[in-house]
């Protein structure tokens, strides 16, 4: 599957970054109680798990305080932010895979979810071609050749 980054202009343009920035945002679905809710989440290999807003757990049905309770840091307001996993139903383009999430009361409303390690990396070969501006993600469980490694030479 191949997504397009999201091009976000700036309303001042930047000696460093130009006139606009690009970011790894994928749209996707989440699943869990027989209902369903499309969210754009940011494809983020610095976040140790894929962690989402709490209201989408809500709009889910699922009781969020009782999933799996574990503290963060990094992309919450505050210093020691809770998230609480729950097995749900990731669906990104047509592959749809069962993994554990985080839901959090404690990420900025203006925020994105996050896709990180756990959850997404553990289930695709990620590709990030910003040259093209695209992402590229490989389903590792239905890949049918397995990709060759080259030697480095020392």
């Amino acid at each position: 599957m191949v997504f397009k980054y999201f091009e976000f202009p700036l309303l001042k343009p930047s000696q460093v970054l130009g006139t606009s920035i690009l970011r790894p945002i994928i749209p996707i679905k989440i699943s869990s109680n027989g209902l369903t809710v499309k969210y754009d989440a940011l494809i983020d290999s610095g976040a140790d798990f894929c962690i989402f807003h709490a209201e989408i757990g809500e709009y889910l049905g699922l009781n969020v305080k009782s999933g799996l309770r574990e503290i963060f840091s990094g992309v919450e307001d505050s210093a020691g932010a809770e998230a609480y996993f729950h097995e749900l139903t990731l669906i990104i383009g047509e592959t749809a895979v069962n993994t554990l999430v985080g839901f959090s009361y404690d990420i900025a409303d203006h925020g994105y979810g996050l896709l990180g390690q756990k959850g997404l990396f553990e289930k695709f070969l990620i590709s990030f071609n910003l040259l093209e501006k695209e992402i590229e993600l490989r389903d590792v469980f239905s890949m049918t050749t397995p990709l060759k490694k080259e030697k480095v030479s020392s």
